[in-house]
């Protein structure tokens, strides 16, 4: 299994943000097709669920002040939260896969396994995935790797056998030069909650293929809550690209999990 995921040196290979045009493009799977009183629509839920899944949610401690705690792998975990970013918040579909990864480590083994986390946003789900023994690079947008990075140190210190690493990726841009197949091999993908109001869901099928080629071996592991008919188009699309197997659902709260690698 390659290691070159983790070495310090590789992490010159960052991605670099571009600015994206807004238009859509033929063939592109759109998230806001609708009207726009349905866009106003579905980004009242996003922000509404934001607050409200608090309360819904164990292992969750408490909340105050932009700070949750989680029970995961065996250890008291922090997250920072920020409600400026969809990004910097914690989402159901992180939660349902962190305690299926806790719960079923027989079925789906992280230790000494290289690991990407795409999406990452504040990290809990990178954070457990290194708690449970892997080597593990997360990955989102610039502007959130900050909090990410903060998130990462403070709750696996002295704890994970590897150290985690942070990497800068834009979905759709760059990922053969930033991360050539060559170089970087991953054992297992995550995703959690990529799946949502945005207009970026062709380039994140993507990355995703990229990261999981025909012969990689590579598992991808992808846990969302379906709000949108966007979300339910985009696993439409996800299944005829990936020999897809559902691994567990969770009906209250709309999330399933699936496990997926790429067809020949």
């Amino acid at each position: 299994m390659e290691r070159s995921v983790g070495q310090p040196d590789q992490q010159k290979h960052l991605g670099k943000k571009k600015e994206v045009d807004d238009k859509s493009q033929d063939g592109k799977l759109q998230a806001g097709q609708g009207s726009t009183d349905e866009v106003l629509k579905d980004q009242k839920v996003m922000a509404g669920e934001a607050f409200d899944r608090r309360n819904i949610w164990e292992p969750s401690v408490y909340y105050a002040l932009g700070k949750e705690s989680f029970h995961f792998a065996g250890h008291d975990i922090s997250i920072r939260e920020s409600m400026d970013t969809y990004g910097a918040l914690i989402w159901p579909g992180a939660i349902a896969l962190c305690q299926f990864l806790e719960n079923n480590q027989q079925q789906v083994s992280l230790m000494d396994k290289a690991v990407l986390e795409i999406g990452a946003g504040t990290g809990l789900l990178s954070i457990v995935a290194s708690l449970l023994g892997a080597w593990v690079t997360a990955t989102d947008l610039p502007d959130i790797l900050s909090n990410l990075t903060f998130n990462l140190l403070r709750n696996t210190k002295s704890r994970s056998l590897y150290t985690p690493q942070v990497a800068a990726l834009t979905w759709g841009q760059d990922l053969g030069r930033d991360f050539p197949s060559s170089s970087y091999h991953y054992d297992y993908v995550l995703a959690a909650d990529v799946v949502y109001h945005h207009d970026f869901l062709e380039e994140l099928l993507e990355t995703m293929r990229h990261f999981c080629q025909p012969g990689s071996r590579t598992t991808l592991l992808w846990a969302n809550k379906i709000r949108f008919q966007s979300d339910l188009r985009f696993t439409e699309r996800f299944k005829s690209i990936f020999n897809t197997t559902l691994l567990a659902e969770f009906p209250e709260q709309e999330v399933s999990i699936y496990k997926a690698t790429a067809k020949e």
